[in-house]
């Protein structure tokens, strides 16, 4: 168990998907609870749920709520930041419900010397959303980013000591055809529900 705390990004609008994403169910979970789950053997009960619009979204977990509110992406890694209270947080977007603990053990072991762990997926793009973070720099430097309207989490990345894991890096792991698979409307739902995983696009570039 690593000595940090998880988030779990929750507090998109879901205009795609035209119903809150967090409440979506795989099987008998949804999708929040999928990804506690999965972060439960790094981290204990040491996970929030940002910005979720109520208790069910949250699967019952503690909420905290933006800072910087309509700041997209970069205003939930913001509030995670700011909430934290430990060196080292992870933070997962709800809309990776494929995500497992052992990616993100991966991917924490390898966070010696950085200030943040973020996996390239397999089309060359990072995935800032599902990733690791050193609190105090990251605080600062999203702080910076907000004040001048820059609100893409990947300028994050160049700001501050990124480690790429490659996709050779994590390939191997069971579920990593899955891993990065974005449920953002219903038809990708209904595939991933369904089982069409590779037919699902990979998360957008934020």
């Amino acid at each position: 168990m690593f000595d940090a705390e998880a988030f779990i990004l929750a507090g998109g609008r879901s205009s795609r998907m035209g119903r809150d994403k967090a409440l979506l169910r795989l099987g008998e979970k949804t999708f929040v609870e999928r990804i506690s789950d999965a972060l439960r053997s790094l981290v204990g009960e040491r996970i929030k749920v940002v910005g979720a619009r109520s208790a069910e979204a949250s699967g019952g977990l503690p909420i905290v709520e933006d800072i910087y509110k309509e700041r997209g992406a970069l205003g939930g890694l913001h509030a995670a930041f700011a909430h934290a209270q430990r060196e080292w947080v992870f933070v997962i977007a709800c809309d990776l419900p494929f995500t497992t603990g052992e990616l993100l053990a991966r991917l924490a072991a390898l966070r010696e010397n950085f200030e943040a762990v973020v996996p390239v997926q397999r089309d060359g793009r990072l995935q800032p959303l599902c990733a690791v973070y050193r609190r105090v720099p990251c605080l600062r430097e999203a702080e910076k980013l907000i004040e001048v309207g820059e609100l893409r989490p990947r300028v994050l990345l160049g700001q501050v000591r990124t480690r790429r894991v490659t996709p050779e890096e994590w390939s191997d792991l069971e579920g990593a055809e899955a891993f990065f698979v974005n449920v953002n409307t219903p038809e990708e739902f209904a595939r991933a529900a369904e089982g069409g995983l590779n037919s699902a696009p990979p998360q957008r570039v934020v």
